[in-house]
């Protein structure tokens, strides 16, 4: 059971996605950066912790510190992937409460879609069991962990489906992710085929993108805000880094790491008022949904094809409208962390989730080789 909350989060913001293209990451990042600092009243004299990963960058959070002249006491730079972020907030508790910084920040950015789609080569290693074949990475990937899933369960390219049109759905309840149209189960099987047996609606959108948390202990929080948001629990956990070593191409870290998370906030699912989860492509939210505990293994296609995901439905999943429908700026950990701010601070607009206490906050990395999950609440709440 939780003895209390590990971590405060007083400060968050995104730096805008649209016109971006000016910008290189670092100065996206810093953008982000400044505007979480203003959120959370804190100057960047106050800054004494940095944690960063990057795809750009071999050492971001010194690139980071460059840009907002911050030379801090604790710095990280642990990558596992677009869940990074969230297993810093657990890194952050740790250097917190160790004495190592007391004002933490974590911060992102992408600027993949103004590159024009180029892969970035500074960070890249070759895939020596996996290139050679011509995999496009990491679509291949999750196209393989769809085939078997549908093969070994039944799945349907509707059940998968259902996750794209429910994410466009509260994406059209938010006006940040500028869509206008809804989606139809029709459309998304019959859009075309990029990689069998996933289709155009089943991959997520190309976005550029930042964002930035400030993060301290829960005791100093209340010298800032009158409205943390309190970070309860993070698990963190990682496998092979090939999709050919996994052992199992159905199961995701989100089975450990999940249960874990949980139970280290002292909740189960019925506690979980809003589900924040990686959505890259439709099935990684099948698998991560299955894996967290929400249903059964291989239950994933009967559970979501009712629609329950929807606007209205439980669990409230992915309710900016995800990297499907809302943006992917390459690493979403961010993002799925500022929108359960959002949620938690009751900020949402037309898609908040009426009196949302909880949050629960799962990403991944690479091709489900690794996995952070977090339990987040308002003040005031306890399990």
């Amino acid at each position: 059971m939780s003895a209390g909350p590990r971590l405060a989060i007083v400060g968050a913001a995104a730096a805008p996605s649209r016109d971006s293209g000016l910008l290189t990451p670092a100065g996206l990042m810093a953008e982000a950066a400044a505007a979480a600092m203003r959120d959370a009243a804190v100057t960047k004299d106050q800054i004494d912790g940095l944690f960063s990963a990057s795809a750009y960058y071999y050492l971001p959070q010194m690139t980071l510190g460059d840009h907002l002249d911050i030379r801090p006491t604790y710095s990280d730079s642990s990558n596992i992937g677009g869940c990074s972020f969230i297993a810093h907030l657990s890194h952050a508790a740790a250097a917190i409460d160790a004495g190592l910084c007391r004002v933490g920040l974590i911060a992102y950015a992408s600027t993949q879609r103004s590159d024009g789609r180029r892969l970035v080569k500074s960070m890249s290693e070759p895939l020596a069991y996996e290139v050679p074949y011509g995999a496009m990475w990491p679509l291949t990937g999750f196209a393989m962990m769809a085939r078997r899933h549908m093969a070994q369960f039944g799945t349907t390219q509707r059940q998968l489906a259902e996750i794209a049109v429910a994410a466009r759905e509260w994406a059209l309840l938010n006006p940040q992710s500028g869509q206008t149209r809804p989606l139809s189960v029709e459309q998304v099987v019959e859009s075309p085929e990029i990689c069998a047996p996933l289709r155009r609606f089943d991959c997520c959108l190309v976005s550029d993108g930042a964002g930035a948390l400030v993060v301290t202990s829960p005791e100093m929080a209340s010298d800032l805000t009158d409205s943390p948001v309190l970070v309860w629990s993070v698990a963190e956990a990682h496998d092979s880094r090939y999709v050919s070593r996994l052992p199992d191409y159905v199961t995701s870290p989100a089975a450990l790491t999940g249960p874990r998370a949980l139970e280290g906030a002292g909740v189960t699912l019925d506690d979980i008022d809003v589900v924040e989860i990686y959505d890259a492509f439709t099935i990684a939210v099948l698998i991560a949904l299955e894996d967290l505990g929400f249903c059964p293994k291989g239950e994933g296609g009967p559970f979501v094809e009712d629609g329950k995901l929807r606007p209205g439905g439980w669990p409230p999943l992915n309710t900016s409208g995800g990297g499907l429908s809302n943006r992917h700026p390459g690493m979403l950990g961010m993002e799925l962390l500022l929108e359960a701010v959002t949620q938690l601070r009751h900020q949402g607009g037309r898609r908040q989730v009426p009196q949302a206490q909880t949050a629960l906050v799962h990403g991944l990395g690479a091709v489900h080789m690794s996995g952070a999950t977090a339990v987040l609440s308002r003040p005031g709440w306890a399990p």
